[in-house]
C-alpha cells in the first residue's frame, strides 16, 4: 500500500515527488517512458517566464510569479543551470503601443516588475534587434534553465529521499475502491493500491482521468517546432526576445540557453496525435522567417539540430489542478502548457501542502536531504582543478564527447547516482554528450560501448531512445540484409 503514487515523471511530477519526499510518505512515482523527463518537460523554450503575461487571477499567474521566485534557490539546491537573462516582449507598429501597455498592467496586477523601453534604449541593450523596433517590455525576473537536469535532478533528489521510481511501466486502468478509501492502479507489469493518486501525465492526463470516472476537461496537444544553433555562432542576443503574444501562445522566440546556444522557435498547431513529434520544412520555414522578423541577422548555416515538443493545451485555458469530482483521492495536474516550467515548483508545492494535506496527514521527513551531490563539470573547473582531478583519477582526462567536452570520469559520475540513465538520449540529456555541433557523430559509438559494458549487455541491446531504436542491427560478421 502506497500514500501516494504519482503518474508522469516529467518535471511537474518529478517536483511534486520531491516535495512529498519531505514528508513521512511511501511514495511511487509511475511512468511509461524510460526516463524521467522524456516527453514536454525535454522539449520546450527552457525559459522561467517572469509572469506578467498570463490573466490576472488565473493558476497560471498564480503559480508563475510564485514558481519563478523559487527557482534561485531550487537551482542551487539540485546543481542545475539556471541564469535571470531577463526578456523582452517587441513592438514593430505604434498600433502595437497599446498591446505593450496592456501586458505592463497585467504585470501590475500579477505584481511583477516590468518597464516600457524606448526603441533606443531596445537597441542600446540588443544590438541586434530588427532597427524597426518601435518599444519593448523589459521583465528583468525573466531567467533561462536546463530541462532536463532541472527534471533530472528533481527526481534523484526525491529517489534519494525514499521514493520509488517504476520507469518502463504504462498504467492501463483505475479503479476508485470508496469502501477501502484507496485507489487501485492497475499497469502493464503489476497491480498497485494508494490512498492518493496524482494524475501528472502531460498530454495523457485526460486519458488517464477517464481511467476511473468521467472527465469535465480534454486535453489537445499543440506542437511546437523548434531550431538550435551552435554554440560556437556568433553573439546575438544576450535576454529572450518575443513578439507580441497572441491566442497561439508566447509566438516564436530567439534566447540564449544554459549551454551557450541560441532556442529558436516554437511553432504553435494543433495536431491529434499524442504522439506526432514529426518536423516540416514549411513550418521550419515559418520559424526562420518569424525569427528574422525580430533579428536580421540570425545565421542559418550555424542551425545543428531541428525539433518538435508537444504542450498540454486544456480546453479550459488554464492550469487544472484540483481534485477529481466525485472522486477525490484522484488528483488531477494537468493542462500544465506554458507557462508550466516556470510554475512546477510552486505547483507542487501547493499539490502537497493544499490537496494531498486534506487527505493524508503530513508528518515531516527528519532525514530529508533538499541537495544532491554536485556533479562534477570539467568545463567549469580551472586548469590546475582538472589537472589535480586527472591525477587523482585519469578517467577525467579521457574526452568522450569532442563538441561539449564530457570525460569518462563524468559518465563514471553520472552512472552512480540512484537514477542512472539506460539510454543514448538519456545519457545525452543529462551530460550534452551528443549535443553538439556532430550530433554524436564522434561520441555515440563510445557511449554505446560505455552503456553496454556498464550493463553488461550486447551491443546490439542499447537503445537511442524508445523500444525498437537499437543503434546496430547485429555483428558485421553476422547481419544477413
Amino acid at each position: 500500500m502506497y500514500d501516494v503514487i504519482i503518474i508522469g515523471a516529467g518535471v511537474v511530477g518529478s517536483l511534486i515527488a520531491r516535495e512529498a519526499s519531505k514528508y513521512k510518505l511511501n511514495v511511487l512515482v509511475i511512468d511509461k517512458e524510460n526516463d524521467v523527463g522524456n516527453e514536454t518537460s525535454m522539449a520546450n523554450s527552457a525559459i522561467v517566464h517572469s509572469g506578467y503575461d498570463p490573466l490576472p487571477g488565473s493558476l497560471k499567474a498564480r503559480f508563475n510569479v510564485a514558481g519563478n521566485q523559487m527557482f534561485d534557490e531550487l537551482a542551487e539546491q539540485l546543481d542545475f543551470h539556471f541564469g535571470r537573462v531577463g526578456s523582452l516582449t517587441l513592438a514593430f507598429s505604434e498600433e502595437q503601443i497599446p498591446v505593450l501597455l496592456n501586458l505592463r498592467k497585467h504585470a501590475r496586477l500579477n505584481n511583477v516588475e516590468v518597464k516600457l523601453l524606448t526603441p533606443e534604449e531596445v537597441l542600446a541593450m540588443e544590438p541586434n534587434i530588427n532597427p524597426d523596433v518601435k518599444g519593448a517590455l523589459w521583465a528583468e525576473s525573466s531567467g533561462i534553465v536546463d530541462p532536463f537536469n532541472m527534471t533530472a535532478h528533481a527526481m534523484e533528489n526525491a529517489v534519494d529521499n525514499g521514493v520509488s521510481l517504476h520507469l518502463n511501466e504504462k498504467v492501463v486502468a483505475l479503479k476508485d475502491d470508496k469502501e477501502k478509501g484507496i485507489i487501485i492502479i492497475t499497469t502493464d507489469k503489476s497491480v498497485y493500491q494508494s490512498k492518493v493518486v496524482i494524475n501528472c501525465a502531460g498530454v495523457f492526463a485526460d486519458q488517464i482521468a477517464k481511467m476511473i470516472g468521467e472527465v469535465d476537461f480534454k486535453i489537445r496537444p499543440r506542437k511546437g517546432e523548434y531550431l538550435i544553433l551552435d554554440h560556437y555562432a556568433p553573439d546575438l542576443v544576450n535576454a529572450t526576445i518575443f513578439p507580441l503574444p497572441s491566442e497561439k501562445g508566447k509566438g516564436v522566440l530567439i534566447s540564449p540557453t544554459t549551454s551557450g546556444n541560441y532556442i529558436l522557435g516554437p511553432s504553435s498547431e494543433f495536431v491529434d496525435e499524442k504522439d506526432d513529434l514529426a518536423t516540416d520544412r514549411l513550418t521550419i520555414d515559418y520559424v526562420k522567417k518569424a525569427v528574422q522578423s525580430l533579428v536580421p541577422s540570425v545565421p542559418f548555416g550555424e542551425v545543428i539540430r531541428a525539433f518538435s515538443g508537444l504542450r498540454a493545451s486544456s480546453d479550459r485555458g488554464d492550469f487544472i489542478i484540483e481534485p477529481m469530482k466525485n472522486h477525490e483521492h484522484l488528483l488531477n495536474v494537468a493542462g500544465i502548457e506554458s507557462p508550466g516550467l516556470a510554475s512546477s515548483p510552486a505547483i507542487a508545492k501547493y499539490v502537497i501542502e493544499e490537496l494531498v494535506s486534506k487527505l493524508l496527514a503530513l508528518e515531516p521527513n527528519p532525514h530529508f536531504n533538499p541537495r544532491i551531490k554536485p556533479y562534477i563539470n570539467m568545463k567549469a573547473l580551472s586548469l590546475d582543478e582538472q589537472n589535480a582531478l586527472i591525477r587523482k583519477n585519469p578517467r577525467f582526462g579521457q574526452i568522450v564527447c569532442n563538441c561539449e567536452k564530457i570525460t569518462l570520469g563524468e559518465l563514471d559520475d553520472l552512472m552512480s547516482r540512484s537514477i542512472p540513465p539506460r539510454t543514448i538520449k538519456a545519457v545525452k540529456k543529462r551530460t550534452r554528450a551528443g549535443f553538439g555541433k556532430c550530433q554524436g557523430g564522434f561520441c555515440q559509438p563510445a557511449i554505446v560501448k560505455y552503456l553496454s559494458e556498464y550493463y553488461q549487455v550486447d551491443l546490439t541491446d542499447i537503445l537511442y531512445d524508445k523500444g525498437g531504436s537499437n543503434i546496430l542491427r547485429c555483428s558485421t560478421k553476422e547481419c544477413k540484409i
